[in-house]
């Protein structure tokens, strides 16, 4: 049977939704239980307006542990940093001269994956839990390079992720203190590439 990244959740919360299935391509040996995860759409509908939001942004440290729903975790990660021009392939989070220099990880009970917002899916890195923190979901913010913006950028993403959950009853907090060493073998980093921040993410317990 195939693993995917929503093998935890309940069967009544994904019976609306469905995870098409897409052509694996050939990974390493660590990353052999994971399946890339084809993400849906948007639904660019729902949320409460912005000043509400804003009213209700604070750091919930403590989470139910249940898995999000198909929906919520694609609206989740595509609020991030997802593309919302298609014909220019810009972000929801602006960067310095545009380099779309954060990419957003994602660390679940399972493994650790990419997400890659121009196919709306997640990539697989590697098999295994390294969650920074107790949650059902850490999103892990890495910039691709060291320079004077790379944290100015990060910290947009960042204000997307509280936003986007206090705007939809989810619960989140930015945090700082994460196992360096570790995160960096399992998401594969290289050369400047550079943690900055991450945030568990889960429904308010």
């Amino acid at each position: 049977m195939k693993h995917t990244l929503f093998c935890l959740l309940a069967a009544g919360s994904i019976a609306s939704a469905s995870v098409p299935a897409i052509a694996a391509t050939p990974v390493e040996p660590q990353t052999q239980t994971l399946q890339p995860i084809k993400l849906n759409a948007p639904n660019l509908k729902r949320g409460e307006p912005v000043m509400q939001a804003l009213s209700k942004r604070q750091s919930i440290k403590s989470f139910a542990p249940r898995m999000l729903s198909v929906q919520d975790f694609s609206d989740l990660v595509w609020a991030a940093n997802g593309i919302n021009r298609p014909q220019s392939g810009k972000r929801t989070a602006p960067s310095a001269m545009n380099k779309q220099d954060v990419k957003v990880y994602v660390c679940t009970a399972e493994g650790s994956y990419l997400y890659n917002p121009k196919s709306q899916t997640l990539e697989p890195l590697s098999a295994g839990d390294v969650r920074p923190a107790e949650a059902p979901v850490v999103l892990v913010l890495v910039t691709d390079t060291n320079d004077t913006w790379a944290a100015l950028d990060a910290g947009i993403v960042s204000q997307n992720i509280s936003l986007f959950c206090s705007g939809t009853g989810l619960a989140t907090y930015p945090r700082g203190s994460m196992d360096q060493a570790k995160l960096k073998k399992a998401l594969k980093l290289t050369g400047t590439q550079t943690l900055m921040l991450c945030h568990p993410v889960g429904y308010v317990k």
